[in-house]
């Protein structure tokens, strides 16, 4: 393993490919940090973090190789996700007077991309300071969406050992871009059951109902009184994929997970408008139990291509896409 700048990076083969493209994987540690990334589907397949007694253990689900990530594909173990991570309607949006259809692959809609979204390609990768950057091209057409689109992901860890992913896309024709990581969270450890009952913060004043399909409804609804609200932490219990309509401004934690008996804290802080929970309650044991993690996903709202009234996720030829998204991790 060589050092860059102050984080250790390495790198080794993960796995090949059925078409003989070859796997690798990315190991980053400083600070008592470890994260383990993968050039398949950008997945972040395993993070450590010491206790509150030094003890390090994975609080992130991952998988144990290739073959397992191809096979458990739905659940988005740690992946990067896009064209378009979440939901679009119908799979279909208008966009400059012109309707793009794109691949259908839960029921009428599309998720997280399409049938092979960013989740399921191999990227490139190179190591920077104290990380590594992952890039890869999308065609025009790709899953119905319009415009050649180049993407960028850095994965670096700071300071205090927190891990900091950064986005940018930029495109030929006008486009929609909505990135995010799937990583599920267990602070316990990822192989410790079911994470409910962690204690979980989002600052949020407000989240998006969804209908039978969770699709947004469009209302934008006060937490006031209600079990979506996070706004004091409390346990987290079942039930939850809804998108929170973020109070933060980037520059504070958006959200924070904290579990009593390892004293471990994950905090979440996000340029992003939106972060999506999700307490992965159709998890099916294959190999993890219902909601044996939690998922805060930070993004753009669902079906934005279709609801104008939601903060725009358009890219248009000389603009830049930049998202950033830190994950902190301490202990109490």
């Amino acid at each position: 393993m060589e050092t860059g700048t102050h984080t250790a990076i390495g790198t080794e083969h993960f796995g090949t490919l059925a078409d003989g493209t070859a796997v690798h994987r990315w190991t980053l540690e400083r600070d008592g940090t470890r994260v383990r990334v993968l050039t398949y589907g950008g997945i972040v397949q395993s993070v450590g973090v010491p206790d509150r007694d030094g003890v390090r253990a994975g609080i992130a689900l991952g998988l144990p190789d290739l073959a397992s990530y191809q096979e458990y594909a739905s659940p988005y173990f740690g992946a990067l996700v896009g064209r378009y991570a979440n939901r679009i309607g119908g799979a279909a949006f208008e966009l400059d007077g012109r309707i793009h259809h794109l691949t259908r692959n839960e029921g009428r809609n599309q998720l997280h991309g399409g049938a092979r979204g960013f989740d399921k390609r191999v990227w490139d990768a190179r190591e920077i300071a104290d990380g590594v950057e992952l890039s890869l091209v999308s065609a025009d057409g790709e899953e119905g969406f319009p415009g050649r689109v180049e993407v960028t992901a850095a994965y670096t860890l700071d300071e205090d050992g927190g891990l900091r992913l950064a986005y940018r896309a930029v495109t030929d024709a006008p486009t929609v871009v909505n990135l995010t990581n799937h990583s599920y969270w267990n602070l316990a450890g990822a192989d410790r059951g079911s994470a409910l009952g962690q204690r979980l913060r989002i600052a949020a004043g407000a989240v998006l109902p969804v209908d039978a399909e969770s699709l947004p409804t469009g209302e934008v609804l006060p937490v006031a009184g209600t079990r979506f609200d996070f706004r004091e932490p409390r346990p987290v219990t079942a039930g939850y994929d809804h998108n929170y309509v973020l109070d933060a401004d980037g520059t504070v934690p958006a959200a924070e997970l904290y579990d009593e008996a390892s004293g471990r804290v994950l905090t979440v802080t996000t340029t992003e408008p939106g972060l999506q929970l999700y307490t992965a309650d159709h998890l099916d044991g294959r190999p993890f139990g219902p909601c044996a993690g939690i998922a805060l996903e930070t993004q753009h709202f669902p079906d934005s291509p279709n609801r104008p009234e939601f903060p725009s996720t358009v890219l248009r030829p000389g603009e830049e896409y930049a998202s950033t998204t830190v994950y902190g991790f301490s202990v109490r």
